[in-house]
């Protein structure tokens, strides 16, 4: 007999519709992701009791776990269904789409707060014009080894799902972009708005809203210590606040 993968997927038609459950059995492949079953499910869409179907919606770019597209919750759990494996899957592997942000259909979401999020804390460095302004500041290779991976973050959207003060009903802005704070107010060139950005965590849906749960740093497919970021940028905005508070 064939050996079959079980798969249930909840799906939606659009963000108007309710949702609803569909299951398929695919036939099993040596080191299949879910990737593999959702384009198995593209390429003949079937579900497991013969009916035809419409195609499963989902998300993906560079199937390495570089861009953070993939995103999803996978029994239960929110990671990068690329590095999802079958063989390391109990069945029947559940695919359900991100909590904490809209769906738009079946596994597809809008993580454009995500987005808005890191305009809001100013996460990039400005530039001057577009003329050659030279070589930038000098830092050690201890400097960047210690800064390359809060560099890492790919805004996948796996430590927000997975934060429970990240809701529609709370402006808070996540440890991603707290992450993103830490390491631009630490970046030689970047840091010259670092006020301004501590100003922002200082506000509604700052850092102060954090509680300390330490899920983000436990689902982070990059390993970034979100944690360690969320603590240093909290004892900045201390330090940020008393020197407003003196200043006046």
């Amino acid at each position: 007999m064939v050996k079959m993968v079980e798969l249930r997927i909840k799906r939606q038609k659009d963000r108007f519709s309710e949702p609803y459950w569909e299951d398929f059995r695919l036939p099993y492949q040596p080191n299949m992701n879910v990737i593999v079953l959702l384009n198995e499910i593209r390429r003949n869409p079937v579900n497991a009791v013969g009916h035809k179907t419409t195609p499963v919606s989902w998300d993906c770019s560079c199937l390495e776990e570089v861009c953070g597209a993939c995103t999803m919750v996978i029994n239960g759990q929110v990671r990068q269904s690329c590095t999802a494996l079958v063989d390391q899957l109990e069945q029947p592997i559940i695919l359900e789409p991100m909590r904490k942000f809209p769906v738009i259909r079946d596994l597809v979401v809008n993580r454009g707060r995500m987005f808005k999020e890191l305009q809001k804390i100013h996460a990039w460095i400005d530039i001057d014009g577009t003329h050659e302004l030279g070589s930038g500041p000098r830092v050690s290779p201890n400097f960047q080894e210690q800064m390359y991976i809060f560099s890492r973050c790919m805004t996948c959207g796996c430590c927000v799902d997975a934060c429970p003060q990240y809701n529609s009903e709370n402006p808070f802005v996540g440890p991603a972009a707290i992450g993103q704070v830490y390491l631009f107010n630490q970046n030689p060139t970047a840091r010259f708005i670092r006020e301004e950005r501590l100003e922002i965590l200082m506000g509604e849906g700052g850092i102060h809203e954090c509680g300390n749960s330490q899920n983000c740093v436990r689902v982070c497919p990059r390993g970034i210590p979100l944690t360690t970021a969320i603590a240093k940028v909290n004892r900045e905005t201390l330090a940020q606040a008393f020197r407003s508070l003196f200043d006046k």
